[in-house]
């Protein structure tokens, strides 16, 4: 399962870059002209909590407070910022992490290293064995990092029926439409 899901991650990870590289350049260019940085980096945690920089395009302003979304001001995410929320394509530049094998496309949100009370729930129940994903099954259920209990319940459920029909159904559901808003309100 692991090398077949690792195997799709790449190969759909590939196309995803190589198909959006004109839209990505875009964003990049708007990025610049809305607040002069474009990429976002942020520590996060992955698997067995090995710490990595998370890749996405800006959508708030520079030297906004470093919190899970739940946690962030609506005043600080630009005008582009909102529309790449909206759409998830401040989300593009994580195909990169997945390429480099910190991601998966499917699995657990990475969470901040700074969640004190999400890392514990996800600790006592094995979440870090896995790679973080870009979208997972917590998402497409609507549960978000605001409820760390029950996400860390979300993410088990994720985690004990994977297979590679879960894996294509909750991609499916994210491109869909399924997930799509901001926690950001």
């Amino acid at each position: 399962m692991i090398i077949m899901t690792r195997f799709f991650d790449f190969l759909i990870a590939v196309f995803f870059l190589v198909a959006t590289l004109p839209l990505c350049a875009l964003i990049f260019v708007l990025g610049l002209m809305d607040t002069g940085s474009p990429i976002f980096k942020q520590v996060r945690l992955g698997k067995s909590e090995k710490h990595f920089l998370l890749l996405k395009f800006r959508t708030m302003k520079l030297n906004s407070p470093s919190v899970a979304s739940h946690l962030a001001s609506s005043s600080d995410v630009t005008n582009l910022g909102k529309f790449l929320r909206k759409t998830k394509l401040d989300e593009l530049p994580q195909l990169i992490n997945v390429l480099k094998g910190e991601m998966s496309l499917v699995g657990p949100r990475p969470n901040l290293p700074n969640q004190r009370e999400l890392i514990v729930e996800r600790r006592r129940v094995g979440v870090y064995d896995v790679l973080p994903g870009i979208t997972g099954l917590a998402q497409i259920s609507g549960v978000d990092m605001s409820t760390p209990s029950v996400l860390a319940k979300k993410d088990l459920e994720g985690i004990k029926n994977r297979s590679l029909r879960m894996y294509f159904l909750i991609l499916r559901k994210t491109f869909f439409g399924k997930g799509l808003g901001d926690a950001i309100s």
